[in-house]
């Protein structure tokens, strides 16, 4: 696990793993995002387990695919509720950090 902070209340990662989880909530986060579609890759863990998982240890979770066709107008919408209903720090993944690091991004000028 590579968790890179981009700032106090949004780290990214690539692909984390269930058994991952209880050290991310040791690390003090609060919310994971997901931007990785389901079956983009045979070796990567379905969103629902990470999920289970993580209400287990009462992180709070949300699942923003960002597929082939790149970051969305309703992605960059969702990533916004996101960042405005999930106690942070966050931590999004997908699988190398970088769309997790785009989409944040691009909230940045309608969250002001």
């Amino acid at each position: 696990m590579d968790i890179r902070a981009i700032n106090d209340e949004y780290s990214v990662s690539g692909q984390i793993a269930v058994e991952e989880l209880d050290e991310i909530k040791a690390m003090g986060f609060k919310s994971i995002v997901c931007h990785r579609p389901d079956h983009e890759s045979p070796d990567q863990p379905e969103f629902s387990a990470i999920a289970a998982r993580a209400k287990e240890l009462g992180l709070e979770i949300r699942h923003i695919p960002v597929g082939p066709m790149g970051v969305t107008a309703d992605a960059v919408t969702a990533m916004v509720d996101a960042l405005d209903d999930l106690p942070r720090p966050m931590l999004g993944y997908c699988r190398s950090g970088a769309r997790s690091t785009n989409i944040y991004g691009q909230t940045q000028h309608l969250r002001g």
